[in-house]
């Protein structure tokens, strides 16, 4: 491709190069050009890649652009065909639930025999090869890439994590989504975005960006679910599991080994536990439908669904010991969990251990405290991924916001902590492991260091 067709629509300056030069690939990190390449020079958050100009041009760029971030990711969408345009894509953003729905989503389409991709927190998957990701939304260039790879290997839907950051930096720009869904908002990222209104914005951003030919999926029962669609030209499909919708469910019955749900007056036994699971699961039903698969294949192929890796992921052991792992690290998912465990056995002594991320939003840590020291019977406080703040320093925060620190423990490193946590449970208790989820490693300083909570647990039980 020549390099006048890649920056077609942008307002990018060529720095070196001519326009009709041939372009073997695209870059925005001066270390990964190849021969041949476009450097695409952008102001990033901690860096600014014209800095870096010099340094392409050694390692072989053949021409370099400065651009927006915006212009960046429509440069990537130009670069690659315009790959969403050739599958239907689906983005899922809110504060809680982006994970599981976009796993469910991409398991339950693939369950009907349909070849799918999935842009995760956990991973990413063109049909059925993983790839490891580096953030909830990734970088246009990667998201484009891995979209064309997609419809060249055949796959027709892919479901895609969105997140406000992601959002705020035009990461998904020149993308078209043939759905958005939106789960619920809460406390989250306002180190990043400075206050609620602003973390709302950008989440707004996702739907006032659909054609008129998408389809907008709402859950009513958050107050912000009509705020998101008031601009949007896409049509909108309501569900909820409080109020009436175009789409409801109502949970009947539920236990660790799933919950009976009646959605659209028709019941069905899901293996996923938790009332916020139901809401999950009710928006890949209100996707699928208006996707256009039939009610009853959608709901049998719900009834078979598993959560992902680390949400609500339940380990059995001796004296009749509950883990649970669970990747809440929000005060409102903390509490939809604790609840959550607390309905499925009113009579098992409640454990929850639980950190908060350092160089992460501050303000939430009391607030996590005082929804633990709530709905649990006691708490231990320990590390989460301590980045470069010290950790005793961030518990110390946390211990701020407890009442009382009656039935509250603070071990600071986390892999002692779980050890307690289960060798000092009376029997028949539930535990929980809040914070980590899926991640198989915990971050101190600026290093990833191995670290598998399902392993210190499976030794333990």
């Amino acid at each position: 491709m020549i390099l006048g067709d890649i920056i077609h629509g942008t307002q990018a300056v060529i720095l070196h190069g001519r326009a009709d030069t041939t372009i073997s690939g695209i870059c925005s990190d001066s270390r990964r050009i190849k021969r041949g390449n476009l450097f695409l020079a952008v102001k990033g958050c901690d860096r600014d890649g014209h800095d870096f100009i010099e340094d392409a041009i050694a390692n072989g760029a053949a021409a370099v652009a400065s651009v927006s971030r915006k212009d960046l990711a429509l440069c990537a969408d130009n670069f690659y065909g315009h790959p969403s345009r050739r599958l239907f894509l689906v983005g899922i953003t809110g504060t809680n639930g982006k994970t599981t729905t976009a796993t469910l989503l991409y398991n339950l389409f693939r369950d009907l025999g349909y070849e799918c991709g999935l842009l995760s927190t956990i991973a990413n998957y063109v049909g059925s090869k993983r790839s490891e990701t580096a953030n909830t939304t990734s970088d246009p260039i990667t998201t484009n890439a891995l979209l064309a790879e997609m419809v060249s290997a055949g796959c027709q839907y892919c479901f895609m994590e969105v997140s406000s950051i992601g959002l705020e930096q035009e990461r998904v720009a020149g993308l078209e989504f043939a759905e958005a869904i939106f789960s619920n908002l809460t406390h989250d990222h306002l180190d990043y975005h400075k206050s609620f209104a602003e973390y709302l914005r950008c989440k707004k951003m996702l739907f006032d960006n659909l054609g008129k030919d998408a389809y907008a999926i709402i859950n009513i029962d958050d107050k912000n679910g009509p705020v998101m669609v008031q601009n949007t030209k896409a049509k909108v499909i309501t569900y909820s599991c409080r109020a009436a919708a175009d789409h409801s469910c109502k949970v009947l019955e539920e236990n660790f080994e799933g919950m009976l749900l009646k959605i659209d007056g028709t019941e069905i036994w899901t293996r996923l536990i938790g009332r916020h699971n139901a809401y999950n699961l009710l928006a890949c039903y209100t996707a699928a439908l208006a996707l256009g698969i039939p009610k009853e294949e959608a709901l049998l192929s719900l009834s078979k669904l598993q959560s992902a890796a680390g949400r609500l992921e339940v380990l059995r052991g001796r004296r009749d010991l509950a883990v649970v792992i669970d990747y809440a690290h929000t005060p409102d998912a903390l509490e939809n969990v604790l609840s959550t465990l607390r309905d499925v056995d009113p009579k098992r002594t409640l454990i929850c251990l639980f950190g908060c991320g350092g160089d992460r939003d501050r303000s939430k840590r009391p607030e996590m405290a005082a929804v633990a020291e709530k709905l649990a019977d006691k708490v231990i406080v320990t590390s989460d991924n301590p980045r470069t703040e010290n950790p005793d320093a961030i518990i110390d925060e946390i211990m701020t916001g407890f009442g009382s620190a009656r039935n509250v423990v603070r071990i600071t490193k986390r892999d002692e902590a779980i050890k307690a946590a289960i060798n000092f449970a009376p029997d028949s208790s539930t535990i929980l492991l809040a914070g980590k989820g899926h991640e198989n490693y915990q971050i101190i300083g600026r290093t990833k260091y191995p670290f598998d909570e399902r392993e210190i647990v499976n030794k333990e039980l």
